[in-house]
Parts: structure tokens; sequence; C-alpha cells
């Protein structure tokens, strides 16, 4: 049933939301040179690599953490309103028609951090990894707490377990019910 609701929403979701992806693919396409998508490897079900899609945030051509911290240099004017607004993940739309996400179900990792989880926090690559989660929800504005010099330390030791868990608890108790939650609660944080 879950997985019949993500493709009816996510083909739903890009028929409607087409002529928006349109304007958005328009507008990061003159913002800055490159692709209008950019495809991140991340770690879904069962450990296995697949290509996230996001329109794209960052200038092209700069290497960097697969992580963003606060004022990262990489970011343009436009990328930085997509990423605030999270407009730049409607393309993830695709990755659950795919077949490689989910509406809700824990946020994808970077390989590089799923590496450092042990065997509990292992168990979030059982369910697809979602568009949203409740982690999602309750770390909106992580980016904005990954400043210093110490940032990454401050993901992979704080902010990193702790969504973990929360998503753990998602996964332990979830329900279409609890799902619907989810989506509706990202909807009115997206419109505040």
């Amino acid at each position: 049933m879950r997985r019949f609701l993500d493709v009816v929403v996510a083909a739903a979701g890009l028929l409607i939301l087409s002529p928006l992806l349109a304007v958005l693919a328009i507008a990061v396409k003159l913002s800055s040179a490159g692709p209008v998508l950019h495809r991140g490897e991340r770690v879904g079900r069962g450990g296995k690599l697949f290509k996230l899609y996001k329109l794209r945030s960052m200038r092209t051509g700069q290497a960097g953490p697969a992580i963003t911290p606060a004022g990262d240099p990489r970011v343009t004017a436009l990328g930085a309103w997509l990423r605030r607004t999270k407009l730049d993940e409607l393309p993830q739309l695709m990755n659950i028609l795919a077949g490689d996400m989910s509406l809700v179900g824990p946020r994808p990792e970077a390989a590089r951090y799923v590496a450092m989880y042990d065997d509990e926090q292992r168990r979030i690559l059982s369910v697809r990894p979602g568009m949203t989660s409740p982690a999602s929800l309750r770390y909106r504005s992580e980016e904005a707490q990954l400043v210093g010099d110490d940032w990454e330390r401050l993901y992979v030791e704080r902010i990193m377990p702790a969504k973990v868990c929360v998503d753990l608890d998602y996964i332990d108790h979830r329900t279409l019910v609890s799902d619907l939650r989810v989506i509706l609660g990202t909807v009115a944080v997206l419109f505040r």
C-alpha cells in the first residue's frame, strides 16, 4: 500500500508541479553555469547506492564536503533560497517513481557518513529513504547549526546520531497515519 501511494502521489506531484519545476529549472540555468540537476550519490535501502536528484544550488567545479555548513561559499544566491524553501528537493519525486525513495522515510545519507553507523544505526537501511522524515522536520535548520571550524565533528558526533535515533523510532512505529502526519507537518513547515 505504501509503495502504491508513493507512486500515485509522486506522479501527481510531478504533473501538478511541472510548471513550477520548469520555472525553477530555467532560473537555475540562468543563475550560474552548470546542469539544472545535481545528482548526489546516496545510500538507500539495503545499502544500495543511488543518485539523489536535486535542483542544483551550488556552483559547479568546486570540491567540498557532502554536507553543507552555514555560509558555504559554493552555494549560489538562488541556491540559498531553494535550500531554505526546500524547493531544491522537488526532483526527488523522480527518485520515488524509480523506487529508490519513498515519500516518508529516513533521509538518505552519503556513503562516507553511513560507514560511521554502528550496527543499531544500520537498521535505518532496512527501509527506503524518504523525501521527508520526522528527523528532517526536527532538524530543518541543520545547516545553520553547522558553524565554526569543527562543524563536521559536530555533525558526526551529535546531529547525525540524534537524527538516526529519531528516524529509528519512526521505523519502529510507522504507520500510514504517521506518514500522513509527517507529510502534513512538512507541508505546514514549507508554507510557514
